[in-house]
């Protein structure tokens, strides 16, 4: 027999089962049925914004050669997100520790790869955004697994961290986090941040939610630690998924190992999806208004959620999801999920994509889609749950 590899044993992602599940379930129904709610995955239902298509489509019409860039990116998209950093947090991050990604997706084994070896354990809260462990597994490194519920906001603490023995070589941090929408505050993000420096725990930051937050005020990583990678992406806030273009902010030590990664892996991003980046920028007023219709999606759902039964929801600080604890009403997520899907007809994932242990109790609703749809939501789940 053949041999395979540690990466055929990676397990799926199962939000991406639950989209070919709902695909199918659309396709099939009559001329005329109520259409499926998609509430499984943060996709944003706004596209790139105006400003960003176009710029792409001048530099086409203009016979742009759309060839390789440095592996890093054009160095005017770094300097543009250089100047994010100052304007939006204060933060000075020279260009030249910014690297344009291919998406979030394409950051993170390139920073694993750079701060990490096989058997290195990496610490991350439990719930968590499923392909952070399943990544590191395929990688032959440990995920390491930190509970957490309500009580800690399902974020980590420093008495988790100070509690490891031996201490990880990593600690993977997300605010606003998948799936529970719930952020640190700067002044414990700058705790841990500090905490992981002075214990020799490389801190990755996910930032990809960031613009996506409801009253608490955001912080990045970068300005409190030399030594964490931050890693952002123009996919949530910049609603620009398909394009395929992100980030790294990444300390001295980790710019050569990177770009050397980043050279044989992907050789760049693409570029005429860096063109659109920069120029999406300049387009807050259409961002502004898209995370309006978020903001009015998530405050109608958290209204609405709990008088359809769904009543123990973590606090949605940011991000475009509800975290339920269902355990009152089922203790399989994936045969809830998959019956919500084909009696009410709406598309969620089942906890256990995010956290295997306790999973089995919890959902999570992304509200990032259409307005009118999303107002369906919480009247459609009470007409399934408590039928007349």
């Amino acid at each position: 027999m053949l041999k395979t590899g540690r990466g055929a044993e990676a397990p799926p992602f199962l939000v991406m089962d639950v989209i070919a599940a709902a695909n199918a379930r659309a396709s099939a129904l009559p001329a005329g049925a109520p259409g499926i709610l998609r509430m499984e995955v943060g996709q944003p239902s706004t596209g790139a914004p105006r400003g960003a298509a176009e710029a792409a489509i001048r530099a086409l019409q203009a016979g742009a050669p759309m060839g390789y860039t440095e592996a890093f990116g054009l160095r005017s998209l770094r300097e543009r997100i250089s100047l994010h950093y100052a304007t939006q947090y204060g933060a000075a991050i020279a260009p030249g520790r910014i690297a344009v990604t291919v998406g979030a997706s394409g950051a993170f084994p390139l920073a694993f790869l750079a701060a990490f070896d096989p058997g290195d354990r990496v610490a991350m809260a439990a719930p968590f955004y499923p392909p952070y462990a399943n990544i590191l597994t395929a990688l032959g490194m440990v995920p390491q697994l930190l509970p957490c519920d309500a009580s800690t906001r399902f974020q980590p603490t420093l008495a988790m961290l100070e509690a490891l023995d031996p201490r990880p070589e990593g600690l993977i941090v997300a605010s606003p986090c998948n799936p529970a929408g719930t952020m640190l505050a700067p002044e414990d993000l700058q705790a841990i941040a500090q905490w992981c420096h002075a214990n020799g725990v490389r801190l990755i930051s996910d930032e990809i939610y960031h613009g996506l937050s409801y009253g608490m005020a955001e912080s990045t990583a970068a300005g409190f630690s030399d030594s964490a990678i931050v890693i952002n992406s123009f996919s949530k806030y910049f609603s620009m998924t398909g394009w395929r273009i992100g980030w790294m902010v990444l300390p001295e030590d980790l710019l050569r190992p990177v770009e050397c990664l980043a050279q044989n892996m992907f050789i760049s991003a693409p570029h005429v999806a860096q063109v659109a980046a920069e120029a999406a920028f300049d387009c807050r007023a259409e961002l502004e208004a898209n995370k309006a219709v978020y903001g009015r999606n998530r405050a109608a759902l958290l209204a609405g959620l709990p008088a359809a039964g769904f009543d123990r929801l973590a606090e949605a600080d940011g991000a475009f999801y509800l975290w339920a604890d269902i355990g009152h009403l089922t203790n399989d997520s994936v045969a809830f999920a998959a019956r919500m899907l084909a009696e009410a007809g709406i598309a969620a994932t089942p906890g256990v994509d995010f956290d295997r242990a306790r999973g089995a109790c919890f959902l999570r609703f992304s509200y990032c889609g259409a307005e009118a749809e999303m107002a369906q939501a919480a009247p459609r789940l009470r007409a399934w749950l408590t039928p007349p």
